[in-house]
């Protein structure tokens, strides 16, 4: 299970995904998402999953990772499927003691279901496609409005993407840890949820211990070489617009644009 946590990840490319500039994807993502709670229809959800499609299919990404990094929050997705089932009203197709299952319940759960897994999956794409560099510099770039009220942005920014680019070493540390445990007799899976609970403090204990050695030698590094951000800072690589972020980007508003139109007459 902790293997198939995806999220984090980069995977070096040359498609036109990767080359949009990292500005353009974060709003890419913002767009997408509003679209998702924007659709109402079954073909407008299927507009929005053609959309999904394209994009993993032009950055020749796996759909197994994909796939494989939605069973971290499997539970999520079945625990909101059966409330939305049981709980909302209508025709009933299914009843069974105290439960009924309506046929508004089963649609609305589909599309809850769907709107989950579309907007995990245009989230792991921007990090899939997006180098923790170009991630921190485009969050800075995002976040510079809040310079004007003394927000840190720029350590705000580094810390985000720091946080996303350990995920997968604090995974693969807890594996190393677990089959440690396991090799001297540790059980992890036997017993109630309680005997689970407690069967996991011996990995706590030294994953925390070993997540703040990586944080001081990391803090160690960047002080060695005299890092520090903020004004003044130049970069290696600086961000410029080219002319295909911006038809993609308005290519996106526009369709955002006839979404909301639909929207609004009811189409």
């Amino acid at each position: 299970m902790l293997k198939d946590i995806s999220l984090g990840q980069y995977f070096p490319g040359n498609s036109i995904l990767h080359r949009i500039d990292p500005r353009g994807k974060l709003l890419l993502l913002v767009i997408y998402i509003t679209a998702l709670f924007m659709a109402r229809t079954a073909w407008q959800y299927g507009l929005m999953a053609a959309w999904l499609i394209i994009a993993v299919v032009s950055c020749h990404i796996n759909v197994k990772v994909l796939v494989r990094g939605m069973k971290p929050v499997l539970f999520l997705i079945l625990f909101t499927a059966i409330i939305n089932m049981l709980i909302i009203p209508g025709e009933v197709l299914v009843s069974w003691w105290i439960f009924r299952v309506s046929r508004e319940g089963l649609m609305t759960a589909v599309m809850m279901v769907s709107r989950i897994l579309m907007l995990i999956s245009a989230t792991f794409l921007l990090t899939y496609t997006t180098s923790p560099i170009q991630l921190t510099a485009a969050l800075e770039r995002a976040m510079a409005p809040l310079k004007i009220i003394r927000v840190p942005v720029h350590e705000l920014s580094m810390m985000m993407t720091i946080a996303l680019r350990f995920i997968p070493t604090l995974i693969e540390e807890t594996d190393k840890i677990i089959s440690a445990q396991r090799a001297r007799g540790g059980d992890f899976e036997s017993g109630n949820i309680f005997r689970r609970m407690k069967a996991l403090l011996p990995l706590l204990i030294p994953l925390i211990l070993s997540a703040f050695r990586r944080a001081n030698d990391l803090a160690i590094a960047m002080e060695c070489r005299c890092y520090h951000g903020g004004d003044g800072r130049t970069r290696l690589r600086v961000l410029r617009w080219q002319w295909f972020d911006l038809v993609v980007i308005l290519g996106c508003v526009a369709a955002l644009g006839g979404l909301i139109t639909m929207r609004i007459l009811e189409i």
